[in-house]
């Protein structure tokens, strides 16, 4: 699990041990709670960089108007994800059309008095190919996981989600040191303020 980070308003959370999940969970809270840590096209630009899968290949793409888009792939994973837990079928077309801006080839280059090169070139330039690693991990995950390790934070102040890696299959928040242990303090004044 990675450590939070500072963006906007509230803490970044790396804690759904995914990144399809950590995506997801760029939205989170309920009512005045509620954070939304893409507000802008760099805010996810810098979400991709701090996650570590903004490849190298796509840094350079245009990305006017990837914030919306960013936007729409998150809703869509996350409905995806819900559908899957309740065992319900969802549409995978938003997730196919982000998968197929990957599409590369190779080119040589060889300039007169140089050596030959092979560089890889992306085909497509839409400012959505740098949310490639985001759809390539929500496949994977929608396809690979087992979902009964996939569950929602405990606590109702968080909508986030995480993935349980834990043996005993028993993890109940995002994390114990922001929600377990604001529950456990909660439950023990509850017991024992009467």
């Amino acid at each position: 699990m990675k450590t939070e980070t500072k963006l906007g308003d509230a803490p970044v959370l790396f804690v759904g041990d995914d990144v399809a999940l950590d995506f997801i969970n760029t939205a989170y809270g309920v009512g005045e709670e509620w954070h939304d840590h893409f507000v802008s096209d760099a805010s996810v630009v810098d979400w991709l960089e701090r996650a570590g899968v903004l490849r190298d290949e796509h840094g350079q793409a245009a990305h006017e108007g990837l914030l919306e888009m960013a936007r729409e792939l998150r809703d869509a994973a996350r409905q995806l994800v819900e559908q899957r837990q309740a065992g319900k079928w969802g549409s995978p077309a938003l997730v196919n059309r982000i998968l197929g801006l990957g599409s590369h080839h190779i080119e040589l280059q060889w300039e007169n008095g140089g050596e030959p090169l092979v560089v890889a070139r992306q085909a497509n330039r839409h400012p959505a190919i740098v949310l490639l690693p985001v759809a390539e991990a929500l496949a994977r995950l929608l396809a690979e996981a087992d979902f009964g390790r996939v569950r929602k934070c405990g606590s109702d102040e968080r909508t986030l989600l995480f993935c349980d890696h834990t043996k005993s299959r028993s993890r109940r928040w995002c994390s114990m040191a922001m929600c377990g242990n604001r529950t456990k303090v909660a439950a023990y004044r509850a017991r024992h303020s009467g």
